[in-house]
């Protein structure tokens, strides 16, 4: 049998100062909210463009490729696909060799809103690292937590 931890209100505000996990996910929605607005005049939001921006290779990448790079499951990145389908954004085909493989590709029209979407970006992404103290060092610790 184990040890029951005693759950006071300071072990609650221990782990709401301390929490990685929860100052992450905070973060995280403070800038998506931050980009969302920001990009709205395009008519996409923050992880369209991160999602059409990880479409712009010189050859389509794989559903299940793009899958991992985004760090989500192929059903959640097929649900946010769909509206960039029906908005002719993104098209998608079966690979000749294996035809169990969804490419994923931008159509020009996809092209064309990144293309006014990465200067909306750009702009706001300088202002937000111009906020913080090391950003090199919080992008390499995000990519190492990533992993």
């Amino acid at each position: 049998m184990r040890a029951q931890t005693e759950l006071t209100f300071e072990t609650t505000l221990l782990v709401r100062d301390a929490c990685l996990c929860l100052h992450a996910q905070r973060a995280a929605r403070a800038l998506a909210r931050r980009f969302d607005l920001a990009l709205k005049p395009v008519g996409i939001s923050s992880g369209q463009f991160s999602l059409l921006m990880s479409l712009n290779r010189p050859k389509p990448p794989s559903l299940g490729s793009v899958a991992t790079l985004l760090a989500m499951d192929r059903t959640t990145l097929t649900a946010n696909l769909k509206p960039l389908e029906r908005r002719e954004l993104v098209a998608t085909s079966h690979d000749g060799a294996d035809r169990r493989v969804r490419l994923l590709s931008l159509t020009p029209a996809g092209r064309a809103v990144l293309a006014e979407a990465l200067p909306i970006w750009t702009q706001l992404h300088a202002a937000i690292e111009a906020e913080l103290s090391d950003p090199p060092r919080l992008r390499s610790d995000l990519v190492l937590l990533s992993r």
